[in-house]
């Protein structure tokens, strides 16, 4: 279930992200030296390979994907869908950080939603439970 909510939590964040790219809508966000979502939204790196597409619509269909398979109980499926999110947000974390110098706590909302669904995908060991 917390899965599914992070994938919801990350859907939601991806729309609206992919909403102020296409529109005129001001992008809710401070403006510090390090936290500058402008900054980083408006980088080449905020559209995939140099096209128009914004990563966040990526976002949409990562996060729809990953709801989907919440949805159907997939969770070798999904555990491998996350190492292929996590490996994204780490790249894209680089590049807000080290390429950029500022990061968009928009987006870092959604890579956390990435890491938490990543981390509730993860086999339990069957001795790890807890015992009344």
């Amino acid at each position: 279930m917390l899965a599914g909510l992070a994938s919801l939590a990350g859907l939601a964040i991806s729309i609206y992200l992919t909403v102020v790219h296409y529109s005129t809508i001001p992008l809710a966000c401070p403006a510090s030296a390090v936290v500058n979502c402008e900054q980083v939204l408006s980088s080449r790196y905020a559209v995939i390979g140099g096209s128009a597409l914004p990563t966040s619509a990526a976002g949409i269909v990562w996060f729809a994907i990953a709801a989907g398979l919440v949805l159907l109980r997939r969770r070798r499926a999904l555990l491998a869908w996350s190492s292929i999110g996590l490996v994204t947000a780490l790249f894209l974390v680089y590049i807000e950080i080290v390429q950029l110098g500022a990061v968009c706590i928009w987006c870092t909302a959604a890579h956390a939603m990435v890491l938490l669904i990543f981390l509730i995908a993860l086999p339990r060991p069957e001795g790890d439970r807890v015992s009344s």
